[in-house]
């Protein structure tokens, strides 16, 4: 936690989850350079630097695809939440897969035009910047691998420590820009070449569903969210399992996670102080929830790690009316201790799932 700085926190599901990452990238690596040739039918062969630059362009795009569609089903159905879990090593892979491509296309500058470096042929061989067809497509690439190059390397959590979180969370929005730069390169490339119906389809498809997951999100969350109110409703009391919480939207946007420990119910921000990991997923042991992301702990009664950590999160004030229980929307600030509202008489607790 805030003591000392792991390079890799690594248990068995993430050691599962990269596995099955590094997998699916060989396999869709093997099926582009090895089986995707014979069934594009290109009217002229393909000559081995381009093929393997087009694989691993194609990759970095489905990869980066997924990463942007995870949010997005996450928030619409919690069985995708651990896929959002260990998103940073996704987005590391994603970036190292496309490093692969920038080096093999520069191969190929260096073999298709002699007499130039490669970096001068890839900026300067065209310079069309004034039309649509014919746009130098390279330099959105570029663009979009530098921003993936910067995720990367500040994905570590020295740099959320050091930016502090709102700005490195500004940070890693650069990837809705490189993922925009990434179809415009896509779009004014490979696009552009014969025989490639195939490849633009599923590129086409891959966009307009992040798009439309986006929208679909975001219009289930408006919905859901609560007029602005003195105090906002979560819930029946009855329907807060022992040990979990039930997450409300206040209208500020934010998320609230209302625990019930011990027939007592406080109220903390969903949003870990690490990486905004999501505390109303855990489970409370001795007052403590653990986040299920890197196993932050916070008391749920005041919102503080315990020593000698110091991570803190907001607490919210609650009330109960009959068997439904009211969140004040305005936090308190980050580690405030707020006493414990005890359930109604008579209302016994669902139980955990399992």
């Amino acid at each position: 936690m805030s003591v000392k700085y792991i390079p890799v926190q690594w248990n068995r599901s993430k050691w599962g989850y990269d596995a099955v990452l590094l997998l699916g990238v060989g396999l869709f690596l093997w099926i582009f350079i090895h089986i995707a040739p014979g069934l594009l039918n290109h009217e002229r062969p393909i000559n081995p630097p381009i093929r393997n630059a087009r694989a691993y362009g194609a990759c970095a795009f489905v990869m980066l695809t997924i990463i942007l569609c995870i949010g997005p089903l996450a928030r619409l159905d919690r069985r995708f939440l651990p896929l959002l879990y260990n998103r940073r090593h996704f987005g590391v892979m994603t970036a190292a897969v496309a490093l692969s491509h920038a080096y093999f296309v520069l191969g190929w500058y260096f073999s298709a035009y002699q007499g130039a470096t490669q970096w001068e042929t890839v900026l300067f061989a065209n310079t069309s910047y004034g039309q649509p067809l014919g746009f130098p497509f390279e330099s959105l690439g570029i663009f979009a691998l530098i921003c993936l190059l910067i995720l990367a390397a500040t994905s570590h959590d020295f740099w959320l420590k050091f930016l502090t979180p709102p700005v490195w969370k500004a940070v890693h929005f650069l990837i809705y820009p490189a993922y925009a730069a990434l179809v415009g390169h896509v779009a004014l490339g490979a696009f552009q070449a014969r025989g490639n119906e195939t490849l633009a389809v599923i590129f086409t498809v891959g966009a307009l569903l992040v798009v439309a997951l986006h929208i679909w999100a975001a219009l289930r969350e408006r919905t859901r969210a609560t007029p602005a109110t003195d105090w906002v409703p979560v819930g029946p009391a009855s329907d807060i399992p022992e040990g979990r919480a039930r997450i409300a939207l206040l209208p500020s946007g934010d998320r609230v996670a209302v625990f019930r420990h011990e027939g007592q119910f406080s109220a903390i921000s969903n949003a870990c102080a690490h990486q905004n990991g999501p505390l109303g997923e855990g489970r409370i042991l001795d007052c403590l929830v653990t986040c299920p992301w890197h196993g932050f702990q916070y008391d749920v009664r005041s919102g503080q790690s315990p020593a000698p950590f110091t991570e803190k999160v907001p607490t919210y004030r609650l009330k109960l009316e009959g068997d439904a229980v009211f969140v004040d929307p305005e936090p308190n600030p980050p580690g405030t201790p707020v006493d414990p509202v005890p359930a109604p008489a008579g209302t016994p607790a669902q139980e955990a799932p399992a």
